[in-house]
């Protein structure tokens, strides 16, 4: 099982935030699953190049980048503010703290 497994739930969250226009309502909750599920996917595609970090602490700023970098991406290309971008950054990082446990690091 590969930590993309946990974030499976959000899939449904990044299709959603992915289609939709540019000044749409999205909801910074909805951003922060959007963020986790396309964290996990880029998180996978580096170990699959990389190998696995060395600890789990590197392995959650690697979650934490990618979803950083997601969220701004979509902050900018759908005319969202940075009230939403703050909120969706540190609710994705509240689900990497819940989801990415040491326990799923060690097996993954």
């Amino acid at each position: 099982m590969g930590i993309f497994d946990s974030y499976q739930d959000d899939g449904a969250a990044h299709a959603e935030v992915v289609n939709a226009p540019h000044k749409a309502s999205i909801s910074h909750e909805l951003l922060a699953a959007a963020a986790s599920f396309e964290a996990a996917k880029a998180y996978e595609k580096h170990v699959a190049a990389n190998g696995k970090p060395d600890s789990h602490a590197t392995a959650k700023e690697l979650l934490a980048a990618f979803s950083g970098a997601f969220v701004d991406h979509m902050v900018e290309t759908k005319g969202l503010d940075a009230i939403d971008k703050a909120k969706a950054k540190k609710a994705a990082a509240a689900k990497h703290d819940e989801v990415f446990t040491e326990e799923v690091f060690v097996e993954s």
